[in-house]
């Protein structure tokens, strides 16, 4: 018997190792012939921690274990009842996806290779080797396989340049820089199935020509560095990587860059930059990387989900993932859903599932059932889509023409609690912090952006603040060299676009998402009894009365930090 600990960020986080230890520890006073293993997030995170059992062909699978649950799952495996326990071997939200680049994730052990090869593991490396080069790029062309880390574009493109580019010396690059707020798809890879990324570079470098491959990740990745590093010496040791791989001619080495979490340097000639030493800051294009790319050599980028689908079309065929998806945007999309939402975790689906469905059908709809209001696809650099576009397909040209994009894959789901304009003052200060500053309507402008909106949130905003935040916005989008200035502004002009009435009402003073604590004012009704609670729960002293009477609000003393609505059990305190 195998049992299996969920061991991702996200379970470490719940608890996965204090439920592991305590496993191993009541199996040992149980004298319980059991292996232990652990595995990638599988998805669930809102499930975590997670415990598959496998007796046999059967599964168990175990949500929300804590140290008490766990040596309940060994009592019942002692005593032969695990069917009498609780279980959820059934997830809804995995069986109506189509998993490509999480295939793997949460079946196997990221840090045991066998159980890589064992599901096909380096067979697409083994069939490429037996074909061309342009052979390889063709399949990638006829699958339709766009970059998964920002607008979509061509891969096979990107490879063919690559190719084309004269001379012995190439280099293939994996953005692992993943620093879109809520996306985490790329992480949960590298921990749950970090050899899908190695084959996938080694096919393309293969493709292009390249005999050396560098991964650059982000550093507060620590999980996804260590079991990366140890996925490369294991296939070091195995002879996939290295010198005339399966008794080719082709050798490939491949290292890790550790960057120090610019978000710039998703930008691709920034973080040529970075990997090279200097500053990360984007360069003008032409030339392209894969003409001059790292130390002026032919490189190509591709991000880890655009490489973990590779190994998947190599063996499957391009006509097989083209089949997925529509006609432009073709295969599967890997989601990050968080925000409001009752089933936070991973989510593949194929392309052209409307957002709706995503949503609602797979992500369980909005937590306690409230009124959906907006989602944010794209990150930093997409755009607020509200409800009456819910219905629009996931797929690039149709997200594109919402105002926001597909981006990486996260998906920020918000509910009629959320102020859009400090929404938008969120995305906009991060951009701000991150913009590396070369260009001045970058560095500037979105400064000036952000002033503007800190004003409104705070019941300073002045008339003409709205014209100024869209003229800005546009001078930024085409004065700034690369992809974060010129995507920046697309919460604001989004949520102008959809949600204009909030930035109006904001500069009356007011917010009716209640979210805005300066524009907010608490009142004490004609229900109150008096029963003192508020009062003695309010840090400034600010509400005062006789027992058993009607209190009051000083709202010049009142810092609007909601503890008196908070303690209030007669809804006594009205906020507004």
């Amino acid at each position: 018997m195998k049992v299996v600990v969920g061991s991702g960020s996200c379970g470490i986080a719940a608890g996965a190792d204090k439920v592991m230890d305590a496993l191993k520890l009541h199996a040992d006073d149980m004298n319980l012939d059991i292996t232990f293993e652990i595995t990638g997030c599988v998805g669930t995170c809102y499930q975590e921690p997670i415990v598959d059992v496998y007796d046999g062909p059967s599964v168990r699978r175990y949500v929300q274990v804590d140290e008490n649950l766990a040596k309940e799952i060994l009592d019942k495996i002692k005593d032969g009842k695990l069917d009498q326990m609780n279980t959820d071997s059934e997830f809804d939200q995995i069986h109506k996806q189509h998993r490509i680049v999480l295939r793997n994730c949460g079946l196997i052990n990221p840090e045991n290779i066998d159980d890589y090869i064992k599901r096909d593991g380096y067979q697409g490396i083994k069939a490429c080797l037996k074909s061309t080069p342009q052979d390889v790029i063709n399949v990638i062309k006829e699958s339709g396989l766009r970059g998964r880390g920002g607008a979509g574009f061509p891969t096979w493109f990107k490879w063919q340049a690559a190719y084309n580019s004269p001379g012995d010396t190439k280099y293939m690059v994996c953005n692992a820089d993943e620093g879109d707020p809520g996306a985490f798809m790329d992480r949960s890879v590298l921990e749950g199935d970090p050899h899908s990324l190695i084959e996938g570079m080694m096919i393309a470098g293969y493709a292009i020509g390249a005999k050396k491959g560098i991964v650059y990740v982000r550093a507060e990745y620590p999980l996804a560095i260590k079991r990366l590093e140890l996925a490369i010496a294991q296939a070091k040791e195995k002879g996939f990587l290295g010198q005339n791989i399966f008794g080719s001619d082709f050798s490939y080495e491949l290292s890790i860059k550790a960057g120090a979490g610019a978000f710039v340097c998703g930008e691709e000639t920034a973080l040529i930059a970075s990997l090279e030493g200097e500053r990360g800051m984007p360069r003008l294009k032409p030339p392209f990387p894969a003409q001059k790319g790292y130390f002026d050599y032919p490189t190509n980028i591709n991000n880890v989900e655009t490489l973990a689908n590779v190994p998947w079309i190599m063996l499957q065929g391009g006509h097989t993932f083209a089949d997925l998806g529509t006609e432009k945007s073709n295969g599967t999309k890997v989601f990050a859903l968080t925000g409001k939402i009752k089933n936070g975790g991973l989510v593949e689906v194929p392309m052209g599932m409307s957002l709706r469905d995503v949503i609602y059908d797979i992500g369980g709809g909005i937590l306690e059932d409230k009124p959906f209001k907006a989602v944010q696809l794209g990150g930093p650099s997409g755009g607020c889509i509200p409800e009456a576009l819910l219905d629009t397909p996931v797929e690039y040209e149709a997200i594109n023409k919402t105002g926001a994009i597909v981006g990486s894959g996260g998906m920020v789901v918000m509910d009629e609690s959320t102020c859009m304009v400090s929404m938008a003052k969120f995305f906009l200060e991060f951009t701000c912090k991150e913009s590396c500053g070369k260009c001045t309507y970058c560095r500037i402008g979105t400064r000036r952006m952000l002033e503007i909106l800190e004003r409104m949130t705070s019941g300073e905003g002045r008339e003409g603040d709205i014209e100024l935040l869209e003229e800005l916005s546009y001078k930024i989008k085409e004065g700034s060299l690369c992809g974060l200035g010129q995507t920046a502004p697309n919460p604001v002009l989004t949520t102008l676009k959809y949600f204009r009435h909030e930035y109006e009402e904001h500069l009356q003073g007011k917010c009716s998402a209640g979210s805005c604590s300066a524009l907010l004012t608490y009142t004490i009704e004609d229900n109150c009894v008096g029963c003192t609670v508020c009062s003695r729960a309010c840090p400034t002293s600010a509400i005062s009365g006789e027992l058993k009477k009607k209190h009051i609000i000083d709202n010049d003393k009142c810092i609007k930090c909601g503890q008196c609505v908070d303690k209030c059990k007669f809804n006594a305190i009205s906020r507004k």
